[in-house]
């Protein structure tokens, strides 16, 4: 969470951030058009801390930094109490596919959610507060000093817990403080379930579902999400909700650790009534297929065998008779298919870059040119592209559009969809050339339109339309009105707190087919316009979705299933009867009736006065919000001797800025007595960064041949340039100098000796990146990536210049998760062969036996794994790298709660490499060839770490010798 929140706030460092300021909070805005929901934002904040305080019995220690974004087209919120209280509020809608999403207000569901998050990690025993106080606050786990690991679980222990404990409890507090709209009420959640029990299907225990259960399949880190939830409901069921409290809950006599404590509560192993819960669940959901079962279950035609993962929603092409969709499977980059009803087989059109995790992309079809509309970048700010079917030649229309539920007008030609900024849902409209959009009408705020659709002749737009409330109806409205700015949408039907979801319009425009959970089963509705006549057509055991009709007769419909949905056809006629099932909610309703009580009702500007509320407005600036957040004992290396010392950090409270210092001694006679006393300092501000050095020491500098540290001392800064940000493609430059005096050795390479011991360096990179990944994927899996560096060591009035280059290329293999890369790199020093600063070295893994930096280090320029490092050298270069990434192997259950491997993964790789291409008798030719085997380790939840095993040969081809490496690391903190 705290990961979230710091890469957007990294990635949109806008210019002035303002400051609203209560007693407890400190609200963070940065764009004027945010402004109009400042105080329901206040008064949301204040309505839900005042519920927690009661219920959780917390004391709040420092007021909760809320910054309020619009960094994507839907709402996302996340949250953080270390080092400092931090919540992101996105106030864009949210989706609602599936109805994996609230309908109600949006700013006090986040409000509500989001601070379960801050009590559950920041509330604090005796002890805790004890070891804040002696550390200067809440340690931060920092991957430089690992020992603050440690610190952190003494400071926050319970942010050591895992994703399904915090968003479990989150949700279950959520959805009653809603008065039951929520996921412990969820049809979703219920149908997931429902399903894994009618398929047999592997139902995660606590460890599995992190290691694997997160990643397999097309719902990826959602899964934490639906089973902590539901595990959570289960026990309220079973226990009562305020067991939850105690559980959840930091105080003098609760356990340090989440799973003890669990223990202390309900006097049972957590790995015990886990498995309790899976059985209890395979019964209830056994009932509810025997409810569904008491009528005829609809018969379907598959057109895969094959579950296809997250699907769009879908168009039937006529003239081609082919079904247009996108999908997103676990294995396969996101992509936009055709698929042939009659054969079940399947086209790739395009890809779809940033695909969103439930509705994938947002299509529309222009039958005349056939052209498919689409979105890239769903999950930030919606482009507009189209592809052509024939050519398969895509280009972007509208960039950042911030526009989805698109639909083509076949009358006009023109393209219509639903755009969000700065929380407000509009409805506009793309004419041709589509380059340009009109606004039609913007709803109010808390109102919302979603997943409309034009009728065959132009005349009428069909639309779902969702309150404050979370109630939600199916509409429609005149075209020819809302070209003259009338906005009169006719109530369809009332379908409550239910989603009428992605009706659409039969050929004749005589109907309007969808689906709705009003039943507690996703079927397919048929709406009869002249009739005005709601009817049921199917009667499923899982769910079925996004239905289009194909003939007069049968529609196309997706079902649900575990591995991703199905596309089926069923026949277009009304089900005799259609079952309800029984909610696990409901059931904790009559049983602990306790729960209605929870319900929250909105905040009232009565009873939160904000203008008595507010204690300040100002400018935000980082510096002056400077602090030191921590102060704490650290143990670092300097060649080959140890060094303790103290570590003191510094950041404002979005970590705009930080500056840490550390600080240390080694006792050594041995050592030179100018070489015992150690000094750093790293300021980062935004994209300026300094540094410096006095005799740097490294903790990793304890573990392994390589050093980072060195004799001497340097200063420096940088800054980076953030050229192109695109979901698909990133074009990034850095420059840096530094200062260097009193050096033995060259900075980059240890086994180096400089022949001077100060001078300057001026560096310099350009990086381009286009590269994908499927979903559940450990690694990118296809794209290439360029970039050019340059190194400039300034000495006594000369210049020793350095550039090379580097390009890598990939392609996806039909092995899911598995590749080919070629890797290359070429340079050339402008210098003297027999300057060491004018010179590439080469050699070596490169890792550590205990290590931060990434761990397939062999893929770098200077590596070179089978040869001692440095070992090779030369004024100018060639490198080719082949290499081959096997898919990873997941693991259901390696370990324990504390400690367990995520996956494996095998990668194996051979290079050439030339050096001193220009002289024969300086020529070094070497090959080499190796493998790296890697396991992702997961250390009490949060700290992902990776065990590494390599073994490369090298061979100089000249001298006709060969040398042998054996590389084993544990790379801390991912």
């Amino acid at each position: 969470m705290g990961g979230l929140i710091l890469l957007l706030f990294q990635s949109f460092a806008f210019g002035q951030y303002k400051t609203v300021k209560t007693e407890d909070l400190n609200l963070v805005y940065y764009n004027f058009g945010h402004e109009y929901l400042i105080n329901h934002t206040i008064r949301s904040y204040t309505n839900a801390l005042d519920f927690h305080k009661d219920k959780f019995n917390y004391q709040v220690t420092e007021p909760v930094t809320v910054i309020m974004s619009d960094f994507g087209d839907f709402a996302q919120g996340g949250a953080s109490a270390v080092p400092n209280n931090v919540i992101l509020m996105g106030i864009a809608p949210f989706h609602y596919a599936y109805e994996t999403n609230p309908a109600n207000e949006r700013i006090g569901v986040l409000m509500k959610h989001e601070l379960v998050h801050i009590i559950a990690q920041e509330k604090s025993s005796s002890a805790d507060r004890f070891y804040r106080k002696l550390f200067a606050g809440k340690v931060f786990p920092d991957r430089d000093n690992p020992v603050s690991m440690l610190y952190s679980y003494l400071t926050v222990p319970r942010i050591f817990s895992p994703r399904w404990y915090h968003e479990g409890i989150a949700e279950y507090m959520t959805t009653w403080m809603s008065g039951g709209i929520g996921r412990v009420m969820g049809a979703y959640d219920e149908m997931m379930f429902r399903t894994m029990v009618r398929d047999s299907s592997y139902i995660y225990d606590a460890v599995g579902l992190e290691s694997e259960g997160t990643t397999t399949d097309f719902e990826a880190g959602a899964n934490s999400y639906m089973y902590g939830t539901r595990f959570m409901a289960y026990l309220s069921y079973q226990y009562g909700p305020e067991s939850l409290l105690e559980w959840v809950s930091r105080d003098d006599d609760s356990k340090r650790f989440y799973a003890r404590q669990f223990e202390q509560v309900y006097g049972n192993s957590l790995d015990d009534e886990w498995s309790e819960w899976i059985e209890w669940e395979k019964e209830w959901q056994q009932n509810n297929l025997a409810n569904i079962r008491r009528n005829p279950v609809t018969e379907r035609t598959l057109l895969s065998e094959t579950p296809i993962g997250g699907v769009s929603s879908a168009i039937y092409a006529k003239e081609l008779n082919k079904i247009i969709f996108a999908a997103d499977l676990p294995g396969q980059i996101a992509h936009i298919a055709l698929l042939d009803p009659r054969t079940g087989g399947m086209e790739r059109v395009a890809d779809i870059n940033g695909s969103a995790l439930y509705f994938v992309s947002s299509l529309a079809y222009n039958a005349d040119g056939q052209t498919i509309f689409y979105t890239n970048d769903n999950n930030g700010w919606r482009d507009l592209f189209a592809v052509n079917i024939e050519t398969g030649n895509s280009r972007q229309l509208i960039k950042d559009l911030r526009a989805g539920d698109l639909v083509f007008n076949p009358n006009d030609r023109s393209l219509w969809g639903v755009r969000h900024l700065n929380g407000i849902v509009s409805l506009i409209r793309i004419p041709e050339p589509y380059t340009e959009w009109n606004r039609i009408h913007s709803m109010p705020y808390g109102e919302d339109l979603f997943d409309i659709d034009i009728s065959p002749d132009g005349k009428y737009l069909s639309a779902a339309i969702g309150d404050v409330q979370g109630l939600q109806k199916l509409v429609m409205m005149s075209t020819d009105s809302l070209m003259q700015g009338k906005f009169e949408p006719k109530e369809i039907y009332d379908f409550e707190v239910s989603s009428p979801a992605s009706f659409k319009f039969s050929k004749d425009g005589k109907f309007l087919f969808g689906s709705s959970y009003y039943s507690g089963v996703s079927n397919i509705t048929r709406y009869d316009i002249e009739n005005d006549q709601m009817e049921w057509l199917t009667n499923v055991e899982t769910g079925y979705f996004k239905p289009i009709p194909i003939t007069d007769d049968t529609l196309m419909a997706f079902e649900y299933t575990g591995k991703g949905f199905l596309p089926v056809l069923i026949e277009n006629k009304p089900a005799e009867r259609v079952s309800a099932i029984n909610f696990l909610g409901q059931e904790i309703v009559e049983k602990h009736p306790v729960v209605i009580d929870w319900m929250l009702p909105p905040p009232s500007p009565e009873k939160y006065n904000v203008d008595e509320l507010r204690t300040g407005q100002s400018d935000y600036t980082p510096f002056s919000n400077m602090a030191l957040t921590s102060a704490y004992p650290i143990i670092q290396g300097f060649k080959d001797y140890a060094a303790a010392g103290m570590r003191f950090n510094f950041n404002d409270p979005l970590r705009f800025h930080n500056l840490g210092i550390a600080l240390s001694y080694s006792p050594y006679s041995s050592l030179a007595g100018d070489e015992r006393f150690h000094a750093s300092f790293s300021y980062e501000a935004q994209k300026w960064r300094y540094f410096g050095n006095y005799n740097g020491a490294d903790f990793y500098d304890l573990f392994g041949p390589t050093k980072q540290s060195r004799k001497g001392y340097s200063i420096g800064l940088g800054r980076n340039f953030q050229l192109m940000d695109e979901v698909d493609k990133t074009l990034t430059a850095d420059l840096s100098t530094a200062y260097y005096g009193g050096m033995e050795r060259l900075p980059s390479f240890q086994n180096v000796i400089t022949s001077f011991s100060e001078f300057v360096s001026l560096s310099g990179s350009l990086s381009y990146k286009a590269m994908l990944a499927s979903l559940g994927a450990v690694d990118y899996e296809k794209g290439w990536g360029w970039e050019l560096q340059t190194y400039h060591n300034y000495v006594e009035g000369t210049l020793f210049p350095r550039v090379n280059q580097n390009l890598d290329y990939g392609i996806a293999l039909p092995i899911h998760h598995s590749s080919i890369w070629l890797r290359s790199s070429a340079g050339i020093s402008f210098s003297p062969r027999r300057e060491p600063l004018g010179n590439f070295y080469f050699g070596g893994f490169g890792n550590n036996w205990i290590d931060y930096k990434p761990s397939k280090r062999y893929r770098s320029p200077q590596a070179f794994p089978g040869a001692d490092l440095n070992q090779v050298g030369g004024t100018n270069y060639g490198k080719l790298m082949v290499e081959w990434s096997l898919p990873p192997v997941r693991f259901k259950r390696a370990g324990f709660m504390n400690l367990y491997a995520n996956w494996a993964q095998l990668n194996l790789f051979t290079t050439g490499l030339l050096t001193n291409i220009d002289d024969d008798t300086f020529l070094q030719r070497y090959y080499n060839a190796g493998a790296q085997l890697d396991f992702r380790l997961s250390v009490i939840s949060i700290l992902e770490s990776t065990f590494s095993v390599g073994y490369a040969s090298a061979w100089n081809d000249i001298a006709g010798t060969r040398s042998d490496e054996l590389m084993i690391s544990l790379r801390l903190m991912r």
